[in-house]
């Protein structure tokens, strides 16, 4: 009996401290300014995130100055899109004397919806179609309700994009990665990586002898130019 308790113990604090690592996510306002929680998903404009106490707020990426999601830290920068400036997250990848960021690839373009979910015991009694929720069911179930006539929505992957940055120009130089392949697109990637990191003669060199790029090699480059310039 005792041992089974002591077991039932350690599998309690396994879950709390589990509970406790997911809960790692950081939204910061400013320097020393921040909350813990969870992150549920970003658009690269807003954030979803989910405080400790449960409530669910969207913060756009005009309202806080960048956020760690999954170990990754995504930062708030402006840039003009049709002549607008507007504020967008980018993901750092490599950061030094040139800033590599990253937006699109591995996030679902659309954030998750903003509902609490509410879990209640359903009771079926007799025979019927066996669902959970309203519906005559055989045994007892649980319903999990986040608004009427939910259904999964499809979600496609945003293409994954790079940006290049020599910290004191204020330029974003954009890089097309999802689709890399093509000759515009090598020929994009290759002016900009020469024109940031070209003063570098050896790794100048290489990138003009490079006709194919993708995201290894891109983050290849910047990384050994960062190294060599420190």
């Amino acid at each position: 009996m005792m041992k089974a308790i002591k077991t039932l113990g350690l599998f309690v604090l396994l879950m709390i401290a589990g509970i406790g690592a997911m809960a790692q996510d950081i939204i910061v306002f400013s320097p020393g300014n921040f909350v813990r929680g969870t992150i549920q998903g970003t658009d690269y404009s807003s954030v979803v995130f989910a405080k400790d106490d449960e409530s669910v707020v969207h913060y756009k990426a005009s309202d806080i100055q960048e956020f760690v999601w999954n170990g990754a830290t995504y930062v708030s920068k402006p840039v003009v899109v049709n002549k607008k400036t507007l504020h967008k997250f980018f993901k750092i990848i490599e950061y030094g004397t040139i800033n590599l960021y990253s937006i699109g690839g591995n996030v679902l373009i659309d954030p998750p919806a903003v509902k609490k979910t509410r879990i209640i015991p359903s009771i079926g009694i007799g025979a019927g179609t066996g669902t959970f929720g309203t519906g005559l069911g055989v045994g007892a179930g649980i319903t999990i309700l986040g608004g009427r006539n939910q259904e999964p929505t499809a979600r496609k992957m945003m293409p994954a994009t790079f940006f290049m940055e020599k910290p004191g120009t204020g330029r974003l130089m954009e890089m097309p990665v999802d689709g890399a392949g093509l000759a515009e697109n090598n020929q994009r990637i290759k002016t900009v990586l020469l024109e940031q990191i070209g003063d570098d003669a050896d790794l100048a060199e290489k990138i003009k002898a490079t006709e194919n790029f993708d995201s290894k090699l891109i983050i290849a480059f910047v990384t050994a130019y960062n190294e060599a310039h420190k």
